[in-house]
């Protein structure tokens, strides 16, 4: 079980910024990444981190937001920057045990593009409105 807990989210005016924390209370090293959400939409994917380091970003927040996690902390972030009222939305962080393939690969469920229906574990949610 791991338990997920983000905060620094809150209310800016259009150009603002935030970060994004969230705390893993685990031992291990797991898949993790951001999602986002507004009532009645789809969640959507927002930013991603590989065991390897890679980042990966979907289109909309692509040269604004920084994802990037302190290993030594067990916490994951996300820096947004010049931020639109479209960005306005509950910000999730999830987990998922690394996948081990037979041939000794580490993979992780796919965030940019999918909703995180492979992701086992979700935080409870940090408010982001950015006002124009």
């Amino acid at each position: 079980q791991v338990q997920l807990v983000e905060s620094g989210g809150g209310s800016v005016q259009a150009g603002g910024s935030l970060r994004l924390s969230c705390a893993a209370y685990t031992h291990n090293i797991y898949c993790m990444g951001w999602f986002r959400q507004a009532p009645g939409k789809e969640r959507e994917g927002v930013a991603a981190i590989h065991t390897d380091g890679n980042t990966r970003y979907t289109d909309s927040v692509k040269g604004r937001f920084t994802i990037s996690q302190d290993n030594a902390k067990n916490t994951l972030y996300l820096q947004m920057n010049s931020l639109k009222p479209e960005d306005t939305d509950m910000y999730y962080c999830a987990a998922h045990p690394i996948i081990l393939t037979p041939e000794g690969r580490s993979l992780c469920p796919p965030i940019i593009g999918t909703v995180g229906r492979g992701f086992a574990y979700w935080g409870q949610g940090t408010q982001v409105t950015v006002s124009s």
